[in-house]
């Protein structure tokens, strides 16, 4: 059985969950282990359409990263100090059991999330608007998501590997197009060609499994 080295996350197949206190919705965009639930989760990226102020949901023990992708920003409130996220495409990091407001600063916007499990994952975020190549260590997960404009994956090298049990044969030089808020999730160590036309994230994760053994590859 062959494995597919990268798996596409199409924005258009993404759902929409609506907050409880009615002030916008979240698409998840992938996450480890898949099908965690808010306690379980080791690491989540996800893209919120955020209508109204009011009060972040807490998350104990969650680091988080929020970019602004779309609209005039917000003033988020992080146990009492301001910050002023109004400038697109630069994260901001905080932790997620800080009580947090938001304060929107000009209508409805767009922002882009990165959670991960304090102690236990890690999260490296590049933002990347020229070409670039992305290497996949081993134990680590790489998700790379298109935030403006449209990105080409190609694989610059050919492997012939087992990935969870199956057979994962690459072709260097295979492409792969994203349309904004499109998803690429990369299987495996190898190393990749980006080409961001506008601005695609670059998230690799590590996740210490028993004993610091690497993590399985997600397969979302």
């Amino acid at each position: 059985m062959t494995a597919e080295r990268i798996k596409v996350l199409r924005a258009a197949e993404r759902p929409a969950t609506a907050w409880l206190n009615g002030g916008g919705v979240t698409r998840e965009v992938a996450g480890f282990p898949v099908g965690a639930g808010p306690a379980d989760f080791d690491w989540r990226v996800s893209l919120a359409d955020v209508d109204s102020a009011g009060p972040f949901s807490a998350f104990p023990g969650i680091d988080r990263v929020i970019t602004l992708v779309e609209g005039a920003g917000m003033a988020l409130t992080v146990d009492g100090a301001e910050h002023v996220i109004d400038a697109p495409y630069r994260p901001f990091a905080f932790a997620g059991d800080a009580a947090t407001d938001c304060r929107l600063l000009g209508g409805p916007v767009v922002d882009f999330n990165v959670m991960t499990r304090r102690g236990r994952t890690t999260a490296d975020i590049a933002l990347a608007d020229a070409p670039r190549t992305v290497d996949v260590a081993p134990g680590t997960a790489v998700l790379l998501v298109c935030l403006s404009g449209t990105a080409t994956v190609t694989t610059a090298t050919v492997t012939t590997e087992a990935v969870a049990t199956e057979a994962v044969t690459t072709k260097a030089g295979d492409a792969t197009a994203l349309t904004r808020f499109d998803a690429a999730l990369l299987h495996g160590p190898g190393t990749h060609g980006l080409r961001p036309e506008g601005v695609t994230a670059v998230l690799a994760f590590r996740t210490a499994a028993p004993n610091d053994e690497p993590s399985a590859q997600p397969d979302a």
